[in-house]
């Protein structure tokens, strides 16, 4: 992998992603993302996650009118009944309110009040999320990652913990069979659900491609 690649994957400019090279590579070495099977696998779901490695920090900023559909089980919108869920409206384009109810009693998180929720929003180039990853990766990482969550902004950190997530979720054993329901499992393990599957596979082809013309 050299900054063209990552140009390409990004279609950035090779100058604006030439810093995430090393910290990638880095990464990759410390926890053996080692062939280009895995190395494509986890560079299409960083690049995705992380927006083209723009973004090291879970964006937290919605529309009322997207709040019921992003977390249909906490959100309305009047004139629907509410049916135990709270009025998107006081939390429109309000991050921090929105993590903290969110993000509570999940995850090793406290309660609403305790900030946790927001002290621990997704952060790095997968998105660790919730006191208890936090606590684990940091561990792992030698960081202290529970007074410092915010160490997961800096490249080297959050491709390490990127790096880390991948071996906790067993990436290299799903990448290695190189398979579409494997990447799946891939995104599921990393995001919960399927979202983004379309442009996750597109970017896993392309890397793919991308490395076998490096080799």
């Amino acid at each position: 992998m050299n900054a063209n690649d990552l140009a390409a994957l990004t279609g950035r400019p090779a100058d604006e992603v030439a810093s995430w090279l090393q910290p990638i590579q880095a990464a990759m070495t410390e926890f053996e993302i080692n062939t280009a099977a895995r190395e494509a696998a986890f560079l299409a779901q960083i690049v995705h996650e992380s927006d083209g490695l723009r973004a090291t920090e879970e964006s937290l900023n919605y529309s009322a009118k997207r709040l019921p559909e992003v977390w249909p089980k906490h959100f309305f919108l009047p004139p629907d009944d509410a049916n135990g869920r709270l009025d998107a409206t006081p939390f429109e384009h309000h991050p921090e309110a929105l993590a903290n109810v969110v993000y509570a009693n999940r995850m090793g998180n406290g309660p609403e009040g305790s900030g946790d929720g927001w002290r621990y929003r997704g952060r790095g180039l997968i998105q660790l999320t919730g006191r208890h990853l936090y606590t684990e990766a940091g561990a792992a990482l030698q960081l202290d990652l529970v007074n410092q969550p915010d160490a997961l902004l800096q490249p080297a950190a959050a491709a390490r913990a990127a790096g880390w997530y991948w071996q906790h979720i067993n990436g290299n054993a799903l990448a290695d069979t190189a398979t579409p329901q494997s990447f799946e499992q891939l995104t599921v393990a990393i995001n919960g659900a399927l979202l983004g599957e379309e442009h996750r596979e597109q970017l896993w082809k392309q890397a793919q491609a991308l490395l076998c013309a490096s080799a």
